[in-house]
């Protein structure tokens, strides 16, 4: 490390104000801070003695996405060679834990290098356009936009929708700290809109590894994910349970030996980063539970109230709370995407309802809409709008419970003196019963 910062320390005049390169110091600074702690110090107060910075508070992030990252490499490759082996009666020959590494490593280490590749690009244009430093949150949008992805997804698209994310979520709103929109979202938007066929249906969940085996195309292999069974149940007339009309067992989606996108399947590995953003303060955990409580209340209405009235129409009114937070992104979503600070609600109330209206409108794009029965993506989006208009009402609403307080308080006040004023004029000396009236009057001409 003294060799690096050595380094760093002689080429830096040339980044300098005056230097050569002075238009890429944002790049130079880039380096700098990532490899060491910034060397800035407070001078006036308050002095701030807390070592947390953006940085640090990415990087969090990005260790409590560590699981999720791991075991969506390995599920990539198993799902591939389980299908290969089924295909070519290997009698799983293939799917051992090496081979579902090595082909997870061939499929989700190219999505990172050009994610990771072009979002750097983007930043670094718009940090030498604007003259200011290059900001860490990319760190964080580049290790969520390939987890949202499926494993057969074309490079160059992601490419596109990566550059699509930082430049239209975020960059033109002012960079981190400024989007409206959580920009790893607004890209797989993108994605889904611009591409609908290499982003749902059967055949993109699982990559054909015929470059890895010599056996052949594999292009007719397909597999469908939980969501998929569902969406192809046809309802025979009887109420059914949710493990009937889903086609995998509850522990196969919680643990998340299931076809989705990379990063998504296992609910456990989700719940691993959530304990570590509450743990370190970092995920509000009041947007968790407000997803939860939304999800729950909106989920029992369709149970109970209409599932019994339209059955025949949807299938998905039968699901159960405890499925659909294992099933597809429901989990990601919620403890990864709904908590980013920059696009949810800020104020401590407004995170309980926003929160509520993602777990609301979630289950109800799923349940109501055949045509996505993934509605996590739409339900975040939705909610990233109102959420300043979330915190608006609740600040006022803070404002208004307080001013009645403190109008409350001056009655009371004013009460007490009167009645003070009263008892001891009553109590003077040589005063009559019958001057009660003037003593009142003069006591009300003083208030």
């Amino acid at each position: 490390m003294t060799f690096l910062r050595k380094q760093l320390d002689s080429v830096e005049k040339h980044f300098i104000k005056g230097g050569k390169l002075e238009k890429l110091h944002p790049l130079y600074d880039a380096i700098d801070t990532f490899l060491f702690v910034p060397g800035y110090k407070t001078e006036n107060g308050p002095h701030v003695r807390d070592s947390i910075d953006l940085k640090r508070s990415m990087i969090f992030v990005v260790l409590a996405l560590l699981p999720c990252l791991l075991f969506g490499i390995y599920n990539t490759g198993y799902q591939s060679n389980l299908l290969y082996d089924a295909n070519y009666g290997q009698n799983h020959i293939f799917t051992n834990i090496v081979n579902n590494v090595w082909v997870g490593l061939l499929t989700v280490l190219p999505i990172y290098i050009v994610t990771y590749s072009v979002g750097g690009i983007c930043e670094a244009i718009f940090s030498i356009v604007r003259k200011h430093e290059i900001n860490e949150g990319f760190l964080v949008t580049g290790m969520l936009i390939p987890l949202t992805l499926p494993p057969d997804i074309p490079l160059w698209m992601v490419g596109v929708a990566t550059a699509f994310g930082i430049v239209i979520g975020k960059e033109i709103f002012g960079g981190t700290g400024f989007n409206i929109f959580n920009p790893a979202l607004v890209a797989r938007a993108f994605l889904f809109f611009a591409y609908p066929a290499h982003m749902s249906g059967d055949k993109v969940w699982v990559v054909k590894p015929a470059s890895y085996y010599p056996l052949g195309s594999m292009d007719y292999m397909t597999k469908a994910t939980p969501l998929g069974d569902l969406a192809n149940t046809i309802y025979d007339g009887s109420i059914p349970y949710s493990s009937d009309i889903i086609g995998y067992s509850w522990s196969e989606m919680f643990f998340g030996l299931v076809p989705g996108s990379i990063g998504e399947t296992s609910t456990l590995c989700v719940l691993l980063g959530a304990l570590f953003l509450i743990i370190t303060g970092i995920g509000s955990w009041r947007t968790m539970f407000g997803c939860l409580a939304g999800m729950f209340f909106m989920t029992l209405i369709l149970n109970y109230i209409v599932g019994p009235l339209f059955a025949k129409e949807n299938i998905f009114l039968f699901v159960g709370p405890q499925w659909h937070f294992v099933i597809g992104s429901y989990a990601f979503a919620t403890v990864f995407m709904a908590t980013d600070p920059v696009s949810s609600a800020h104020t401590e109330r407004g995170r309980y309802y926003y929160g509520f209206l993602i777990g609301l409108m979630g289950v109800l794009i799923r349940v109501l809409n055949p045509a996505y029965p993934e509605g996590m993506m739409l339900a975040v989006l939705f909610a990233n709008g109102f959420a300043p208009l979330i915190d608006y009402y609740v600040v006022q609403a803070n404002i208004a419970r307080r001013h009645k307080r403190s109008l409350r308080r001056v009655t009371d006040k004013g009460q007490l003196q009167f009645e003070k004023d009263v008892v001891s004029s009553l109590e003077e000396p040589n005063t009559k019963i019958d001057d009660e009236q003037k003593v009142l009057r003069r006591v009300i001409s003083k208030e």
